[in-house]
């Protein structure tokens, strides 16, 4: 009886999960080369930046101290919510602890770089899913990817259709100025006609997508019929709306 009443005046419990983030690897300090290069992001993508919580990857920088306040400032006035920062010195963790995010170690790739006097030779990966892929362009200015687009990658065909031949994985993205085609389980975002390519669509295997757009037109997961989920379909526009058919 006492552990039933423990139990239920209980307000919350802790649980392990892993879930899908996007990371947003940072090449600049600089918040206005940030906010210029997100605004054009932005105007093609605008479904991406509804909302989407970020993490902050600082490995690539070179400086102690950031105007952290300033790029995350810079990343909310884009609908991004960054919600953490990885990598960094001391004072990075500091000034994201106290701008109430998280922080994170660096990956182990962002370590390596770190490691001044250290050479290091990329041996060539085994055939995995959990590696990256390669993209080759077309004669007709699209792009095929072969491999898994993994969580937090971004593949774009800012010319033509983009053909995946592998799985778009929670939390990554795939873009293209015409059609998206996905050979395998699309569970991240899809944005097709990203230009404003009405006639674009979205083709896959297996639907499980967190987000489909097609010129900036847009469902999320829970706004998609349950009957389609895990099946064949095809996303289509029409009369501003998005038509998901079934292609079985």
């Amino acid at each position: 009886m006492s552990l039933n009443v423990e139990r239920a005046s209980m307000a919350f419990t802790f649980k392990g999960g892993m879930l899908p983030m996007t990371v947003m690897e940072l090449a600049s300090a600089d918040p206005e080369r940030i906010r210029e290069q997100l605004s054009g992001k932005l105007s093609q993508s605008p479904a991406f930046f509804q909302h989407t919580p970020v993490v902050l990857s600082v490995e690539k920088l070179d400086e102690p101290h950031l105007a952290l306040e300033r790029i995350c400032a810079v990343c909310r006035a884009h609908k991004l919510l960054p919600v953490a920062v990885r990598g960094g010195s001391d004072p990075v963790k500091q000034s994201a602890w106290a701008l109430g995010l998280g922080w994170f170690p660096p990956s182990d790739s962002g370590r390596a770089r770190m490691l001044e006097g250290v050479a290091t030779t990329d041996a060539a990966p085994a055939p995995d899913e959990s590696v990256p892929g390669r993209a080759e362009s077309t004669a007709s200015g699209g792009r095929i990817y072969r491999g898994t687009v993994r969580s937090g990658q971004q593949v774009t065909a800012p010319e033509g259709d983009l053909v995946v031949i592998g799985a778009v994985n929670a939390g990554a993205e795939v873009l293209a100025a015409g059609s998206v085609h996905v050979y395998g389980a699309l569970r991240g975002r899809a944005l097709a006609g990203i230009h404003g390519d009405t006639l674009a669509g979205i083709f896959c295997r297996e639907l499980r997508a967190e987000l489909l757009s097609v010129a900036g037109n847009y469902k999320r997961l829970e706004d998609i019929d349950p009957q389609l989920l895990g099946t064949s379909v095809q996303v289509t526009l029409s009369d501003a709306q998005l038509g998901i058919t079934s292609l079985t």
